[in-house]
């Protein structure tokens, strides 16, 4: 469609208007001078148009889409600007609804650009059938043999856990790029054959920088450090994808150290350096070190992000640190970031939980859109920390009656909670729920809660006869609470035989001798005690002499 000069000019102009709209109000208002300009028919505008507001306003196509239908005959580029726009941000059922429409129209037909996006929605959610119908299209289409549409479905196919169709598609393709290769080699690494990934890497003609991370990140994934390291060594080419890449690597394999010198080679850390490092600080229990590392991205202009606070937040929950914990509280409430976002809102929730601040963390929790497992989970372990047994028992009960179906971490959780209260009745009535009602087999950890539980109650023979009816083979630390809870309440004669059990399963922990020997000081048997000792030094069992603060602080 051609048009007048003076149209084009107009068009030209408006599209420079078009460029600075931030709000849905700036929208409208360019609309109206496009429709009183005449250029409400403007193919190549109003596509511009549709692509921009789509990228500011994602949550709210019904407007790009009311201008789109505005279009008399639109054609296959206003087609695709706006299916790329439903894919991206709107559920799997719009998309098809959308590309059903875009089929029954008379004008155009799908084409080898049409059919990634949708293939890419169904990837997303891994909509195996819908996907299965869409590669059924692409023949019919005449697409399917195009180097794009073959790779869009490689990597379908290869999300979806079906290699064998990902491979067939590959195989029947007669031009391949490194995208081609690429999505091979992911969906063998996603699928967890090694091997085949390897072999299809050393086979490519041509390997791009995103073929390279994807390897490494492979490799991360299997714990291969030394082949991540080599490979990474190898790269022709290495951006801030690669180096995050392999600081995670080296973050999940516990050597920090080699993780922050990797950090430290970057020239240009972004936020996801930034974030891969603090988060790998975080999970190897370093959370002073996530912190300086925060202050040192602040400190380089650069502006945290809602996973970068995330982050920082799990450092302040390891650290319990309640003044930190007022200042990052502060910070996410005066900035930009939306606390309603679910991983967000959990982790504001677990933070001031666990540095004390539970008013704050209560109402967190009931303002939370959405509460899951996580979001109970960490409140009721806040709770439990600060000595509300009681109101740890009702909010697990609450969950449950919400329909959240606890798992064995949360079962360990609560029945923590009812140890360190005391609270018997509901630590057995969770136990057997959790037995009985949702037939999840006890682990040691929660045989070992139970156990000091009633033991701590003074019901020594019940917590006897549950260790000894343990169908896996008994854990120390359930025999060691059980221990505990015999020198608190002096059954010597059951100290006795639970010792023999430990000392059967660690010989060489001198713990276990020592309480023994306590329990013996305490019913004033002192032949017991030497015995004990005795016995201590023929096995050559050490104890390990204890400093006060001040002594380890000197020597350091």
């Amino acid at each position: 469609m051609r048009f007048s000069p003076e149209l084009e000019h107009m068009s030209s102009a408006i599209l420079s208007l078009l460029r600075g709209c931030k709000t849905i109000r700036d929208f409208n208002q360019v609309h109206t001078h496009i429709i009183r300009g005449g250029c409400d028919q403007d193919h190549f505008l109003i596509t511009h148009f549709i692509s921009i507001c789509a990228a500011v306003l994602p949550s709210n196509l019904s407007y790009p889409t009311a201008v789109f239908d505005c279009v008399t005959r639109p054609n296959i580029y206003l087609w695709n600007v706006l299916m790329k726009s439903y894919c991206q941000n709107s559920s799997l059922n719009e998309c098809f609804s959308f590309f059903k429409r875009m089929k029954r129209g008379l004008d155009v037909v799908p084409d080898k650009y049409t059919f990634p996006y949708v293939i890419k929605a169904c990837s997303n959610v891994s909509a195996l059938e819908e996907g299965r119908v869409l590669h059924g299209v692409t023949v019919r289409c005449g697409t399917d043999g195009d180097v794009f549409v073959g790779s869009s479905l490689i990597d379908f196919y290869g999300k979806c856990g079906q290699i064998d169709c990902a491979r067939k598609v590959f195989d029947g393709m007669s031009v391949r790029n490194e995208v081609s290769w690429t999505a091979m080699m992911v969906g063998y690494l996603s699928f967890g054959d090694m091997a085949a990934a390897k072999s299809l890497f050393d086979e490519m003609p041509q390997r791009n920088t995103a073929t390279w991370n994807a390897m490494i990140k492979g490799l991360v994934k299997s714990g291969d450090l030394n082949c991540e390291r080599n490979l990474f060594d190898e790269m022709p080419v290495r951006n801030e994808v690669s180096f995050t890449t392999l600081i995670d690597g080296y973050a999940k394999g516990g050597d920090m150290a080699a993780a922050r010198s990797l950090f430290d080679q970057l020239t240009h850390k972004d936020l996801f350096s930034w974030s891969a490092l603090m988060s790998g600080y975080v999970q190897n229990g370093k959370p002073c070190e996530a912190v300086k590392a925060f202050s040192e991205m602040k400190d380089s202009n650069l502006k945290p992000d809602e996973f970068i606070m995330v982050n920082l937040m799990s450092a302040c929950s390891q650290l319990g640190c309640s003044e930190l914990a007022k200042w990052i509280d502060s910070y996410m409430k005066n900035g930009s970031f939306d606390l309603r976002r679910a991983h967000v809102a959990a982790a504001l929730v677990d933070m001031n939980a666990k540095c004390g601040n539970m008013d704050r963390a209560s109402s967190l929790f009931e303002e939370m859109p959405e509460r899951d497992l996580i979001s109970y989970c960490s409140t009721i372990q806040g709770l439990c920390i600060h000595g509300f047994g009681s109101q740890a028992v009702h909010l697990f009960d609450r969950m449950i009656n919400e329909g959240i179906r606890p798992d064995d971490v949360a079962f360990t959780v609560i029945l923590s909670a009812c140890t360190h209260a005391g609270l018997v009745d509901d630590g057995c009535r969770f136990f057997e729920l959790m037995v009985n009602s949702y037939s999840i087999n006890p682990t040691p950890d929660h045989y070992a809660c139970m156990i000091n539980l009633l033991g701590k109650s003074g019901k020594l023979e019940s917590a006897y006869e549950l260790i000894r009816s343990m169908p896996v083979e008994s854990h120390a630390s359930a025999w060691g609470a059980l221990i505990e809870a015999c020198r608190v309440n002096c059954d010597v004669d059951l100290g006795e035989v639970v010792a023999s059990r430990l000392f059967e399963l660690e010989p060489h922990n001198a713990g276990n001798y020592v309480l023994l020997s306590n329990i013996y000081a305490e019913a004033d048997r002192w032949s017991n005690v030497f015995n004990v000792r005795d016995k201590m030094s023929k096995s050559g069992v050490r104890k390990v002499p204890g400093c006060t603060y001040v002594e380890s602080t000197m020597a350091a």
